[in-house]
């Protein structure tokens, strides 16, 4: 049988596109987490109405949390209901995929647009490390004789993008110009980058990871990778992670993406 990613993990934005597929490829691989817990903004809503299916089908490992990566309080909420339904252990895996995306070219964008990015993609994903270090070191020093990261101990992914290069920028800006994504992802990074080394004594992996260009909402359906084709490639990547890992931009085919 395949070894089990992880025990536990947690997903943001996992009601619809990068962060569904996640979820049902997770509890549908050969050893599944034991708990897998679902964040989304609004889990009775019409949007989430696929998540609460999955999860009613798999109520035994999918736990659906109500997390607004906006909101501090939500933020915190959260940590206190996955600590309890954890049971004394820690959590080992967090997936920072929620994230949001506005047409940006410089006519189109404002201070709101850039504020209201930068809030989601990358305080949001800050406050989620921060809120949830305590359950992710309690992982991480459950295996006493491991001194090598790995996402099956404990781990933090940050969903990034191939835009947040600042090498590659030349390269695709024509096409996507689309500033409040571009510059906050790299400012996730960045946040990826210090949090790596912060966390490195604690045994966290710390990494960010591209998806490809998907079709989902905001991918769009010229994309040419499906959700299933991506987060199959992304599945083996987070698998083989290790601590020379920790710190990079990788993309779903494990390939390093410059800075």
């Amino acid at each position: 049988m395949a070894p089990r990613i992880c025990d536990s993990v947690l997903v943001t934005g996992s009601n619809r596109g990068i962060g569904l597929e996640l979820v049902r490829q997770l509890v549908d691989s050969p050893s599944p987490p034991v708990q897998i817990f679902a964040g989304c903004r609004d889990p009775n809503g019409p949007r989430s109405q696929d998540l609460q299916e999955l999860a009613q089908k798999h109520r035994d490992v999918i736990t659906v949390v109500q997390l607004d990566t906006t909101s501090p309080t939500s933020i915190a909420e959260a940590s206190k209901l996955v600590e309890t339904k954890l049971k004394g252990k820690g959590l080992n895996l967090i997936i920072n995929n929620a994230g949001v995306n506005f047409p940006g070219s410089l006519a189109e964008t404002g201070k709101r647009e850039m504020v209201d990015v930068y809030t989601t993609n990358v305080v949001g994903p800050m406050l989620i490390a921060k809120d949830f270090h305590p359950l992710l070191c309690k992982a991480a020093a459950q295996f006493p004789h491991q001194t090598s990261m790995s996402c099956s101990r404990s781990a933090i992914i940050n969903v990034s993008t191939l835009l947040s290069s600042i090498t590659r920028c030349p390269e695709n800006f024509s096409v996507s110009p689309m500033y409040p994504y571009r510059v906050s992802k790299a400012a996730l990074n960045m946040l990826t980058r210090c949090l790596a080394e912060d966390v490195k004594k604690d045994g966290i992996l710390v990494m960010s990871l591209h998806p490809g260009w998907v079709q989902t909402e905001m991918g769009g359906p010229k994309a040419p990778l499906t959700t299933a084709e991506s987060i199959s490639g992304m599945m083996k990547v987070i698998t083989s992670l290790t601590e020379e890992d920790s710190g990079t931009l990788l993309d779903w085919e494990g390939k390093n993406i410059p800075w």
